[in-house]
């Protein structure tokens, strides 16, 4: 049945947009299997056209275990009438999302959601990820900073904000709120995503130690960031064995 599905759905979309909605699908099933999902929030999104404008989001309430390729919204951010459409996104993913895609085109896929040990961090008054070990060094001085929480994102100017703060940056730690990553492909974001979790784990672990902090000098995290990039094909390697995990228990989010 699944197959049948499969192929009824996809014959509705052109191959690289099919194939974009099934990865942006399997990461919402993936952010449940890491326990990153929260309540029927939270929002991914992946754009389609080459100005980053039009783009897949997740449907208003929907539990991110149930998402799949086909349901996925397609919305632009020129749309004015998109808020009032039967269909309309969440306000706060509208915001967002919309704002981000609009102001940065180099941000394809953007994730954004509320990760345990993230959003623990960003509710610090000082969130940096310091470089203490290879996993932290990895975003050392590759981070967007946002400590002008003002409420929830549901309007244009918000958004515009987060959207302004971001700037060139593929990562932003969001204070008192979460963590937003993005990048070329739904891979190279999720990996993203998999990695700023497990550096922001490390750093709560040893905060919590009391003990002071062995940080890297700006040299050698400089030179740890580096080396990470040369591993950045690992990504697609990581995320493909994920869906093939996916796949074994519930394949349905390529319906």
């Amino acid at each position: 049945m699944a197959n049948t599905l499969n192929t009824q759905a996809s014959a509705d979309f052109s191959t690289e947009e099919w194939d974009l909605r099934v990865d942006l699908a399997a990461a919402f099933r993936l952010a449940v299997h890491f326990d990153w999902h929260e309540s029927i929030a939270n929002h991914f999104s992946a754009a389609i056209s080459d100005d980053g404008k039009t783009f897949l989001l997740n449907p208003k309430w929907k539990h991110f275990s149930t998402v799949k390729a086909s349901e996925l919204l397609c919305l632009n951010t020129d749309d004015k009438d998109t808020m009032n459409k039967p269909n309309a996104p969440d306000p706060s993913a509208w915001s967002i999302h919309g704002a981000i895609h609009a102001a940065a085109p180099h941000a394809r896929v953007i994730l954004h959601c509320h990760p345990p040990y993230a959003t623990a961090l960003s509710c610090l008054k000082d969130p940096t990820i310091k470089p203490i070990d290879q996993n932290t060094a990895r975003f050392f001085n590759r981070v967007a900073t946002d400590l002008d929480f003002g409420g929830i994102a549901n309007d244009t100017q918000e958004g515009k904000r987060i959207a302004g703060t971001l700037g060139n940056h593929s990562i932003m730690m969001m204070g008192n709120h979460g963590v937003s990553v993005m990048g070329e492909t739904v891979a190279e974001a999720f990996e993203h995503l998999y990695y700023l979790e497990r550096a922001a784990k490390t750093m709560v672990l040893a905060y919590s130690t009391g003990q002071p902090l062995s940080v890297m000098s700006d040299d050698v995290a400089e030179k740890t960031a580096q080396e990470w990039e040369e591993y950045s094909e690992s990504a697609f390697a990581h995320f493909e064995q994920l869906k093939e995990i996916l796949d074994k228990s519930d394949s349905s989010y390529r319906d």
